[in-house]
């Protein structure tokens, strides 16, 4: 229980279906940022008046450390080598879906359950009921054996009305607003999370296609590929980040949508994790939110192939692949092979 509206509807779901509910919230962050609090304490008495409210048992775990060790330390690690790595896809493989996992099963419970927007069948991973919300994005890379004893009870629902039923029978958390900031940080924006552990020194911003040099960059550590705002440009149109020399510190924009090396038909996996077989013809999305895409999988190679032309697939997200509703699994981006 995290203290939002979703898990707290979903621990109503599931005492309405006769289960023995036990809340639990994981303490995974605790530090504060510059000019932004940490928002663990008001979450976790968020979920505790939830389970006061609802009458079931409540616990606390507390994965602070691990968090750190194999999220945090993962998205520095990214970030260095110019990547843009996804905080929740590794939270929810190493802390939600794992230690949590493993430590629920260990003090007896039969099952666990989370507010996520997704659906199971036995030890398959369906696409929720909600399309906007869908969330097997975040999911894919969670073991076969674990989504057989995991429950999504929100994964048929609209999230309207999901809020709707959670003011229907009075949970405080009804309208609190979602958190949209790294995975149980918060609201942080990341350039600042990332000054707090890294150093960075200003370099150049260079038009790709001139050399010209256009300003002066805080660190070519926070910026992606496809980033548009916070470059502080102001020469007419748009820029757009189109190339990274991390040895250099060098950030290169363009102003042409169109740029080469913005487009790509194929994208070379790393870290790849099958939940089922994947080979041939699937759909793809390569970023949460984005439409599924037509694709082709080679096992072999690890290689994307689209069927259309891409923009912005970034180096260290992942590309995830569905057949119908089934989310079969998915990769991280190593490298896009049409635009190096």
């Amino acid at each position: 229980m995290s203290g939002g509206v979703d898990s707290a509807v979903s621990a109503y779901l599931l005492q309405q279906q006769g289960h023995e509910v036990v809340g639990v919230y994981m303490k995974n962050w605790s530090k504060n940022l510059p000019g932004m609090k940490c928002p663990w304490a008001e979450d976790l008495a968020d979920a505790k008046r939830v389970a006061v409210k609802l009458g079931i048992d409540f616990r606390v775990f507390d994965f602070e450390t691990e968090y750190k060790q194999k999220v945090v330390d993962y998205m520095l690690a990214e970030y260095q080598k110019g990547n843009t790595p996804n905080p929740d896809i590794m939270c929810n493989q190493e802390i939600k879906f794992k230690l949590f996992a493993e430590t629920a099963f260990e003090q007896g419970a039969e099952a666990i359950a989370t507010g996520h927007y997704a659906k199971t069948r036995g030890d398959e991973l369906l696409m929720a009921e909600d399309e906007n919300k869908d969330q097997t994005y975040f999911l894919y890379r969670i073991t076969p054996e674990v989504i057989a004893k995991t429950i999504f009870p929100v994964g048929d629902m609209l999230k309207p009305e999901v809020k709707a039923l959670a003011e229907q029978i009075g949970l405080a958390v009804a309208h609190k607003p979602e958190s949209m900031g790294v995975c149980f940080v918060g609201e942080a924006n990341m350039k600042d999370f990332l000054a707090e552990f890294v150093e960075t020194k200003p370099g150049k911003i260079i038009e790709l296609e001139t050399g010209t040099e256009l300003g002066i960059h805080d660190g070519a550590i926070f910026y992606t590929l496809g980033q548009r705002h916070g470059l502080g440009l102001t020469q007419g149109l748009p820029y757009y980040v189109v190339k990274k020399d991390m040895d250099a510190n060098i950030v290169y924009v363009s102003q042409n949508l169109n740029a080469r090396k913005l487009w790509s038909d194929q994208v070379k996996l790393r870290d790849v994790i099958l939940r089922a077989p994947a080979e041939g013809k699937i759909m793809a999305r390569i970023r949460h939110r984005a439409p599924l895409v037509s694709a082709t999988y080679d096992s072999s190679t690890q290689i994307v192939h689209f069927a259309e032309e891409q923009k912005s697939l970034t180096p260290g997200q992942s590309v995830v692949f569905y057949r119908d509703d089934v989310c079969l699994g998915g990769g991280i981006i190593e490298l896009c092979p049409s635009r190096t």
